[in-house]
């Protein structure tokens, strides 16, 4: 997998989700958005890694998660990401709904429509969306 590998997988979950959510499909929708969300930040932390220089091994090992929290710490984007967060409420507030989303939402029977809109929101808003912020940088 290389950054552009995640650039792609990013967008295509995010268009899987947005089908999903239109489907009235909401576990899967709200999966979805969260991984659409975990690829864009290792596009992040894959554009770390320089043509032909051997990675690091730790930064690679920490990579192989799903905490989004600690894929961002590993991006490069917190700094300026905090930054952002304490003049943009609006992002905040994304943040603050998708930041613990977990792969095992997969597995989780008592997500609700509203939550699936929630995170899909969260991560897609054209303006102050996690994934346009994110793609911006990647």
């Amino acid at each position: 997998m290389n950054r552009r590998d995640f650039q792609e997988l990013s967008k295509m979950r995010r268009r899987e989700a947005q089908a999903l959510l239109a489907g009235r499909f909401f576990h899967g929708a709200y999966y979805l958005s969260g991984y659409a969300l975990e690829c864009a930040l290792k596009a992040c932390i894959a554009k770390q890694t320089k043509l032909h220089q051997f990675p690091d091994k730790k930064l690679a090992q920490d990579a192989h998660q799903h905490d989004l929290a600690k894929l961002l710490q590993l991006s490069g984007l917190q700094p300026e990401f905090d930054k952002e967060l304490k003049t943009n409420a609006a992002l905040q507030l994304n943040w603050a709904i998708a930041k613990d989303w977990s792969e095992a939402s997969r597995y989780k029977r008592s997500l609700t429509q509203a939550e699936a809109r929630d995170l899909y929101s969260a991560c897609t808003a054209r303006r102050n969306g996690l994934l346009s912020w994110i793609s911006r940088r990647w």
